[in-house]
């Protein structure tokens, strides 16, 4: 029979597992200042594709609603996919009652060393900075400011159904672009199963992908993933069928929370 203070040692340890789990569940961090551009025009078809490697961002869910990242926030692709609640702050050019916008991290604003971080080198580190789409600029500010203050917060991202994997690679080499992330919207690790075979740990190549050099043809594929921020792991189990193929887009039923 266990001693009480073996029984209270268990409690502990089961309340304190208990804490971790629900604090995996992202939440929004506080305001902190930057600053905020546009590139592209109207139609935000130069925000097409980009460093995060999410393609057509029609196709995939994200609209225009997105913003590049200077090199601060980017974190060498690990902040892509991330969400930001940003609202124009102290400028003639912000619009009355100064409205939020919330965008996806979606590409890298490069730095611009030949000019100093204070006067158009926007992206250069160490600053914080977003480049957004012109149509996101346009809901918070005139965009003829060119530049503004804003006001930031990181936001859990709210996404529909599950998350997307995109194939690319051949026969000996798999590389998987994972998007339509929510909570922190971001991935740090992932690994693949084929069919009941062992996990594959996957390296991470740039903006959200990762690959693993294998042969996997033939079985289902399953992807384990990790957040960067929460450290939270989800598992979609036969995501991709049997006979699944490269160039094909395939969702899963889970996601973060």
């Amino acid at each position: 029979m266990a001693s009480p203070s073996t029984t209270i040692l268990a409690l502990a340890i089961a309340l304190a597992c208990a804490a971790t789990a629900a604090n995996a569940r992202f939440t929004a961090m506080q305001w902190t200042l930057a600053h905020a551009t546009f590139y592209g025009d109207e139609t935000a078809a130069e925000t097409m594709g980009g460093a995060c490697g999410y393609g057509n961002l029609y196709a995939t869910g994200y609209g225009t609603d997105t913003a590049a990242l200077s090199t601060t926030l980017f974190k060498d692709g690990y902040g892509c996919g991330t969400c930001y609640q940003i609202r124009c702050a102290g400028s003639p050019w912000c619009y009355r009652g100064s409205p939020a916008i919330t965008v996806t991290a979606t590409n890298l604003c490069p730095p611009n060393w030949a000019q100093d971080s204070n006067n158009g080198g926007w992206c250069n580190p160490p600053r914080t900075h977003f480049d957004l789409s012109k149509p996101a600029f346009m809901r918070m500010a005139q965009w003829r400011a060119g530049i503004v203050p804003v006001m930031y917060r990181r936001v859990p991202c709210v996404r529909r159904r599950g998350l997307r994997f995109a194939l690319q690679g051949n026969p000996y080499w798999l590389l998987a672009y994972v998007m339509n992330v929510a909570g922190a919207g971001d991935v740090a690790e992932m690994s693949v199963r084929s069919g009941r075979g062992a996990w594959v740990r996957m390296s991470h190549n740039w903006g959200a992908s990762f690959q693993a050099f294998a042969q996997l043809g033939g079985r289902a594929l399953s992807f384990k993933v990790t957040s960067y921020t929460t450290r939270q792991t989800v598992v979609a189990a036969n995501v991709a069928p049997a006979n699944w193929c490269l160039g094909l887009t395939y969702q899963a039923r889970v996601n973060f929370s």
